[in-house]
This record gives C-alpha cells, sequence and structure tokens, in this order.
C-alpha cells in the first residue's frame, strides 16, 4: 500500500480527531481569505472611482460626508453651494478642469446626478447605445441602473426627491433617456446623469429653466466672457459640489487652504479622505486578519495534538510496519504525510468556503445598490497565506512523525 492511501485510511480512521482538525484549518484560511478579498477590492474601488478627482468643492461640513456624497455616492451631501462659484473656479489658471455636480434626487434607489457630459470622459465611460444629453430633461443612465430598472434609450419616467426609494415623486418633471453607457466598474454604473438645467427644472415644478451650455463646445474655454454670462443667467441658483483637476502641482498646496478660508466653500481631498476612510475600515480589517491567523495556530496546535494523541495508541502499528521491513524514515514521511494531508484539504475547503461567501455576498449585495464584491479574484497574498498554512501543517507534524521514526519494535514486544 503506498504512503498516500495508508495516511487516508488511517485519517478514516479517526474520523470526529479528522473532521474538528480539518475544521479549524478551513475556518482560518476562509477568514484570511474574506477578510483579504474584501479589503483589497474595498481599496481597489476607491482608488478607481477617484481617478482623475484631486479635490471636491463644497458646503461647509464634514470634508468625509462631501467626498462619501460627490465622488462614490455613498452618503448625502453636506449642503449647496452658490452656482456663481462655478464661474470664479474656472477662471483659476491653477484648474485644468471644474465639473459642477447637483445631487438630491433619485429613481429607483439610483442617484440622479446633475452635471456635465464631461463627468462622462473623467469616469472613463462610454456610450453602449444612445447619445449624451444635450438639452433639459434628458438623461444619460449607467449600465446598471438600466439593467435593474428596465431603461432604455427613449424611456421616460419620473424622478423622486431625495434619496429613498419611497421619496415624493417629482410628477411635473418627466425625463427622456437619450443613452446607456457601457458597464467600466465605476461608480457611473450605478447613476443617472443629466443637465444641471435638468435639476433646477424639476425643482422649479416642471417650469423650463433658463439654458446653459451642457457640453464641452460651450466651456472649452475659460473666457471672462462665458464665466460672466453664465452668472448673470444663474446668479440665484445652487449646486452641490464641483470636482477639480489640477493644472499645476502647486495648485495642490494653495488651493485647499484658499478655499477653506472662504465663509461658504470647503475643499476635501478624495486621496486624503479615503486613506484616513481606509485606516478607520484597516483597523476592523486587521483585528479580522488577526482572528484567522489565531485561528490557523490553533489549527496547527490541533494537527500536532491529533497526531501526538494517536501515536501511543498506533505504537503496536508502528511496530508492526517495521517489522514487515518499513525504514524510520518511512514512518517519519508517514506521520509528515497525515498532517499534510489534513492542512491541505483543511486550505481547500477554507479556499472554497471563502471564495464562495464573497461571490455569494456580491451577487445578494449588487441588488441593493452596495458596491460590488467577486469571489472570483486571486492574488499573491493569498498564495503566502496557502503557503503558510501549508508550512504550518508541516512544522506541527514534524515532532510526532519523529517520535514515530524512533519506534522500537523490541520495546513494543517487551511492554505486551
Amino acid at each position: 500500500m503506498s504512503l498516500w492511501r495508508f495516511a487516508w485510511a488511517s485519517l478514516r480512521s479517526r474520523p470526529l480527531m479528522t473532521a474538528l482538525t480539518l475544521l479549524l484549518v478551513a475556518l482560518g484560511m476562509a477568514t484570511v481569505v474574506m477578510v483579504n478579498l474584501v479589503t483589497r477590492q474595498f481599496d481597489e474601488r476607491l482608488a478607481r472611482d477617484a481617478s482623475g478627482i484631486d479635490l471636491v468643492v463644497g458646503a461647509k461640513g464634514s470634508p468625509l460626508q462631501l467626498v462619501l456624497s460627490g465622488v462614490y455616492h455613498l452618503d448625502v451631501p453636506p449642503g449647496n453651494i452658490p452656482f456663481s462659484a462655478l464661474a470664479q473656479w474656472r477662471a483659476n489658471p491653477m484648474l485644468e478642469q471644474v465639473i459642477p455636480m447637483s445631487l438630491g434626487d433619485s429613481f429607483r434607489g439610483f442617484r440622479l446626478v446633475g452635471t456635465e457630459p464631461e463627468f462622462i470622459a473623467l469616469q472613463g465611460a462610454r456610450m453602449a447605445r444612445g447619445r449624451v444629453f444635450e438639452s433639459p430633461m434628458q438623461v444619460v443612465v449607467g449600465a446598471r441602473v438600466a439593467e435593474e430598472t428596465g431603461l432604455d434609450v427613449g424611456a421616460r419616467f419620473v424622478g423622486n426627491h431625495g434619496l429613498a426609494m419611497d421619496g415624493p415623486s417629482h410628477g411635473d418633471a418627466t425625463y427622456t433617456v437619450t443613452g446607456v453607457l457601457a458597464a467600466n466598474g465605476s461608480v457611473i454604473d450605478r447613476l443617472v446623469l443629466t443637465s444641471l438645467e435638468s435639476v433646477w427644472q424639476a425643482h422649479d415644478h416642471g417650469k423650463p429653466a433658463e439654458q446653459a451650455p451642457a457640453g464641452r463646445e460651450a466651456h472649452a474655454d475659460h473666457s471672462d466672457h462665458r464665466d460672466h454670462s453664465d452668472h448673470e443667467a444663474h446668479d440665484d441658483r445652487e449646486i452641490t459640489l464641483m470636482l477639480l483637476r489640477y493644472a499645476t502641482p502647486l495648485a495642490a498646496v494653495s488651493l485647499p487652504r484658499l478655499i477653506n478660508a472662504s465663509d461658504r466653500l470647503q475643499a476635501a481631498s478624495p486621496a486624503f479622505e479615503s486613506a484616513r476612510l481606509v485606516s478607520l475600515l484597516g483597523m476592523g480589517a486587521d483585528g479580522l486578519r488577526a482572528f484567522g491567523l489565531l485561528i490557523l495556530a490553533v489549527a496547527g496546535v490541533s494537527v500536532f495534538a491529533a497526531l501526538f494523541q494517536t501515536l501511543s495508541d498506533r505504537r503496536r502499528e508502528m511496530a508492526l510496519l517495521r517489522l514487515l521491513g518499513a525504514s524510520p524514515a518511512r514512518l517519519f514521511a508517514l506521520l509528515l504525510l497525515e498532517g499534510l494531508l489534513i492542512t491541505v484539504i483543511g486550505v481547500v475547503l477554507g479556499l472554497a468556503f471563502g471564495h464562495g461567501v464573497i461571490e455569494w455576498a456580491g451577487r445578494v449585495l449588487i441588488p441593493r445598490g452596495e458596491w460590488p464584491v467577486t469571489g472570483l479574484a486571486f492574488d499573491r497574498v493569498e498564495l503566502a497565506s496557502i503557503a503558510g498554512a501549508l508550512l504550518l501543517g508541516v512544522l506541527a507534524s514534524l515532532l510526532p512523525a519523529w517520535l514515530a521514526s524512533r519506534t522500537s519494535l523490541a520495546d513494543v514486544l517487551a511492554n505486551e
């Protein structure tokens, strides 16, 4: 009989001990895998959604709230700011791009965002079908919005006031879908985009708003004439926030302080606030990861205890193997193989369970508007965890294997 078959038969002869040890190894491995998958995908999503946005400018309040609402669309904005601020900051030579946003309405739980077509390019998205909005009350919907609501080019709908699914309806303001975006895995997949004028018109109870340029051609330059015309046409209007891109590294040093010194505006850096958020959440993730490693350590002790405890019960078995010609090295390899076999099976079960739970959670959470996660992802950190678990199993088996190799046939017969 081969060593593999003999080791497997030996483990099967002790089903309870083997099952408990496998459970510990699998639980520890699954915990480490799940924490790693969630934290890595969370970090990647934060970086992807904030890509290209250097600064968020909005009403005074919490900087983190401003970033969560304006970049990740996970919170309510702290308030509104004057539309005139848009012209003021577009005239600043240290800024390459300023994109306004008006938030506060939704459709079936998806946020309706008043902005400009440049926001689509900023997010690296492209049209799957249809065209970008050009007039008030026209919208472009993200891929997930189209998939879950059934909206397509030509469809008409009425938005809701507020961000809740059961908010009051803007019954006299009907939107028309002019385009659907291709999925790109960023926050734009779950947004409904329209012009600023559409948001103003919806809140004016359907009355036509003064039209302002919506396309790139309308504000390709930062001329005083265009900025003053915007200011005069909309001096009583408000927007929620602005997304800024720097034209020079000097802007990162001077602009945030300059903006925060104003009475109504505050500036928040997505990179800084995201790092702070990751740091806050990271403490919990580190605790869970440490818990998983602790379980793996306990599993290693369990492997050692299982092999060591059964060794005394198997002295007659070891002596019989020696009598049949098994060398000390073969006995050493047999016990080592048993420990490694338990560890490998536990690791495989843990990997399957961890990835399966995350994939299931991702499929369940997506319809609820949360950030999607997937269990179909692997990285080098996971490979390091697997290698560490296997090494732990080998180390836990060394002493029992060494004691088994020193089994003396004469001693066993003398004690009978």
